[in-house]
């Protein structure tokens, strides 16, 4: 997928290269103030953070504005410090839930490797793992454990993967071992996309699966009409003290939200216990 073969038209061709090229002078020149504002802050850690906190959302707000995808929410963002766990589709989830939260996220090591957006997603606080090393997990939950305590929320995407959308895969369970020791609060979050009727379908135009690179993807993407994201917040976190049955019973909450699974199919949640002050453990 993402090949231009399913966009025939010259409009669709012009929309593509214009997009493309907002994209390629915006990115690199929205990255200047950040580092700016990030410099004149350097003495004030907390309202340098609050600073990057708001300059993510706002730049995702643009970014998706500027390639074409509308975010409808339903249900109200967790208010931080929080973790939540979503299901993955594209790359196009971190711009969604960016705009929407303040929040890091949590994310494969590669990506601290990719040109320019590599140091972005560093100074955006981005939490990287390598998830082909289990001894880089102590380090990870570290990591998170202290984005929790200054404040901040953090974004898993426990499936550890994108997907076309057929169905939610498996939660890994390791990085919810923070959650389960601490009897922290986990919050989720269904995403879903939709294209336009007669352009190709999302889980082949918007979802990023199938071992496709991301260029040939991210291309086709920018020749659609528009894309509507479709966001649910869940009303009540998920507390369970085994990360296996906490894996699974969010899993089965997000195949819920997403109706791709019968409610019956929903373990029943526990009522939201007293506000938690995050700290690591010793």
């Amino acid at each position: 997928m993402g090949s231009p073969a399913f966009f025939a038209t010259g409009a669709a061709r012009l929309r593509a290269w214009r997009r493309a090229a907002v994209v390629a002078v915006v990115i690199p020149a929205g990255y200047l103030p950040l580092l700016a504002g990030r410099l004149v802050l350097a003495p004030f850690e907390r309202a340098r953070e609050r600073y990057t906190s708001w300059y993510f959302r706002r730049w995702s707000r643009a970014l998706l504005r500027w390639i074409g995808v509308s975010v409808r929410v339903r249900g109200a963002p967790p208010a931080a410090p929080f973790l939540l766990v979503s299901n993955h589709l594209s790359y196009v989830d971190v711009l969604v839930l960016a705009s929407r939260l303040g929040c890091v996220f949590v994310s494969k090591a590669e990506v601290r490797r990719w040109p320019l957006l590599g140091p972005i997603c560093r100074t955006f606080g981005t939490i990287f793992i390598d998830r082909e090393a289990r001894r880089d997990l102590p380090r990870v939950m570290a990591e998170i454990g202290r984005a929790l305590a200054d404040g901040r929320g953090v974004v898993l995407f426990p499936e550890g993967t994108s997907s076309s959308g057929r169905t939610v895969e498996p939660f890994k369970p390791p990085l919810l071992a923070l959650a389960t020791r601490l009897g922290l609060p986990v919050h989720y979050a269904a995403l879903g996309y939709r294209t336009p009727p007669d352009g190709p379908p999302a889980r082949l135009a918007v979802c990023w699966a199938g071992g496709v690179p991301f260029v040939r993807h991210a291309w086709g993407l920018l020749h659609l009409a528009s894309v509507d994201a479709d966001l649910r917040f869940a009303p009540q976190p998920i507390y369970e003290d085994d990360r296996k049955r906490l894996a699974e019973r969010l899993r089965l909450a997000v195949l819920a939200e997403l109706e791709l699974a019968p409610p019956s199919a929903l373990v029943e949640s526990v009522s939201p216990a007293p506000s938690t002050t995050f700290r690591l453990s010793s």
